[in-house]
């Protein structure tokens, strides 16, 4: 891997080295609007950072550009687990917008990650406009509320009163919490495996001056014959309305391992003393929660973006995953900043696997890496992007064939950022 790359007059971009790292962390802080962070904060940031994967634009001795690609293993329909590149701290200094910096850093990223032999990259976007002229677009979508809890009730399926609760110390019950979450990895596309070791404290990071006037830190773990089957981590607001007691749970995670020990949690959040609301964030589109209430009005449920996705290596990404139904098509992608992804594949698949080579066969559908990116984890639907002129259909029943194959059981999800 090649260490300095030139971005403009003056300018470099340099894989970073020790040394490099507090003034490099520095100036994302400033670009991000100068968020304060604690030391516990920075420091397990940069125990995350994988230098040989992180890289700065120098102008002289100072920072201007920033950019990390994580090393992740990423959940794909079908349930297989790829590598695939999580592109965070992205920043260019405001002294040096418009001179180049953030097209060189994502050129030399895709260069980079295309070596290491990982077909995909994802990334979380503070704005979404920026990433598209590189190849990326939203792939999953997330729900979040503001559920009415003292006027909303939750219906909950046979065996949850098999489900046993009890307060824990959230660090005294992480290694239970992860091993649930471990075994929730490959339920849906999207999902992220925590495979390097400090990723699991990620969750546990409880700064007093982002709390928001909520409480520490809680954990409530469900069991059942002994075993955690479940988790949630939230924290409390008290509050005092005319009529009375007025508090909010700000839920932060939540997993389990069946319907009812998932059940018994949100039943839990829902019936807490002096709380009216439960706070949701970031949670799956499909989750059952939202088919459990008994107004979904009185949620207030909103929808976003969430994951951005880009195919860099198109034949060996679309072979990666399953298909979940029967689809033999061949597609002619365009995608210009990574041009050897260019041209004609020829994708078969089915729900046992899939294969994707290079043909001159006559294509059946048209479109660029983009709508790719957008359909690969199954939230988006080909034929929903044909319709908005984003895929041309070349032969009659390609489109429709293709859309289910590329569909998914569950909605994708990203757990947590990066």
């Amino acid at each position: 891997m090649a260490t300095d790359w030139t971005t403009g007059p003056g300018t470099d971009l340099r894989v970073l080295r020790n040394e490099d790292w507090d003034p490099w962390y520095d100036n994302l802080l400033r670009a991000f609007g100068g968020v304060v962070e604690t030391a516990e904060e920075r420091a397990l940031w940069r125990a995350l950072s994988e230098p040989d994967r992180f890289i700065g634009a120098w102008d002289g001795g100072v920072v201007v550009g920033t950019a990390g690609a994580f090393s992740f293993r990423m959940t794909v329909p079908g349930g297989a687990v790829v590598p695939t590149a999580g592109i965070t701290a992205v920043s260019v200094a405001a002294t040096h917008r418009r001179r180049g910096v953030l097209t060189s850093m994502m050129r030399r990223q895709l260069d980079d990650i295309r070596g290491w032999g990982e077909p995909l990259a994802v990334l979380t976007a503070s704005e979404p406009a920026i990433y598209g002229r590189f190849g990326y677009a939203a792939a999953t979508y997330e729900v979040s509320a503001e559920i009415d809890t003292a006027r909303v009730s939750l219906s909950v399926p046979a065996g949850t009163g098999d489900v046993r609760l009890r307060y824990a110390d959230p660090a005294g019950v992480l290694d239970a919490c992860e091993a649930v979450y471990a075994r929730t990895v490959a339920r849906r596309p999207g999902m992220l495996a925590r495979h390097r070791s400090g990723w699991e404290r990620l969750g546990l990071l409880d700064a007093e001056g982002g709390r928001d006037g909520a409480s520490a830190l809680q954990c409530v773990v469900a069991e059942r014959d002994g075993a955690v089957v479940g988790y949630a981590r939230f924290r409390t607001r008290p509050g005092w309305g005319v009529s009375g007691h007025d508090g909010t749970v700000v839920l932060t995670e939540l997993a389990g391992l069946d319907p009812a020990a998932e059940a018994a949690l949100w039943r839990f959040l829902f019936g807490i003393d002096l709380m009216t609301t439960l706070q949701v964030r970031g949670r799956p589109v499909d989750e059952a929660w939202q088919y459990r209430v008994s107004d979904i009005r009185r949620c207030l449920p909103r929808l976003r973006d969430a994951l951005h996705l880009r195919l860099v290596d198109v034949g060996t990404a679309l072979a990666a995953r399953a298909y979940q139904a029967p689809v033999d098509v061949v597609v002619d992608v365009e995608d210009a900043f990574c041009p050897w992804n260019e041209g004609r594949w020829r994708l078969s698949g089915d729900p046992k696997g899939a294969s994707c080579e290079r043909t001159r066969d006559t294509p059946d559908l048209s479109l660029s890496v983009r709508e790719l990116g957008a359909a690969y984890l199954g939230g988006v639907s080909l034929a929903s992007l044909a319709a908005a002129g984003r895929v041309q259909e070349l032969r009659q029943g390609a489109l429709a064939e293709a859309a289910v194959g590329f569909g998914s059981a569950s909605a994708p999800w990203l757990p947590h950022g990066f």
